[in-house]
């Protein structure tokens, strides 16, 4: 009876202490190789316009170990040129709970917002962004000049898609009973 308080507390203390590991971050050295060699791929066939190439290989990277933060903005960027808004905010939103702080991702998901029409958001990134950086950093500048331009005006339908369906058979056309 009289080992139970102390079983108990040192039970208590090396619980605590081994979840300590688990909330850790993992430093951008520590990932899989083959990640940062696929996502390494991924960039060099974005940078050559194959996007959808970029996409399977920032995937593959991902897949083989998902705490690569590299790929997850990548994989942002080649949504966002793609006209993919919501998946690229999706990304970025990925590759902050990596690094909460990452600039590249907060100013990449600001566009994205941007994009989206959600300017209000935008704007909360960017005040992120200038907590972050002492000085006027790129990112900062590419995310307010996004702001000040604000979302792309949407698209006129096409002229083949704007009239209504017309009907293949009308009332006269229909054919009687007997």
């Amino acid at each position: 009876m009289r080992f139970v308080a102390p079983a108990i507390a040192l039970s208590l203390a090396l619980a605590t202490v081994s979840s300590v590991g688990y909330g850790k971050r993992v430093a951008d050295d520590q990932i899989n190789p083959y990640s940062m060699a696929l996502t390494k791929i991924g960039i060099e066939e974005a940078a050559a316009g194959r996007l959808e190439s970029a996409t399977d290989a920032f995937e593959s990277a991902l897949a083989v170990d998902p705490r690569n933060r590299v790929a997850y903005v990548e994989l942002a960027s080649v949504a966002k040129k793609q006209g993919l808004p919501g998946k690229a905010i999706r990304m970025y939103r990925e590759a902050l709970a990596i690094e909460p702080n990452d600039v590249i991702a907060l100013s990449g998901q600001g566009e994205a917002l941007v994009m989206r029409g959600a300017v209000t958001k935008a704007k909360e990134n960017l005040a992120r962004i200038e907590k972050l950086c002492v000085n006027a950093c790129p990112e900062q500048t590419r995310l307010s000049s996004a702001i000040a331009k604000g979302p792309a005006p949407e698209q006129p339908m096409a002229a083949a898609e704007a009239k209504p369906p017309v009907p293949a058979a009308t009332q006269a056309d229909a054919p009687k009973p007997n």
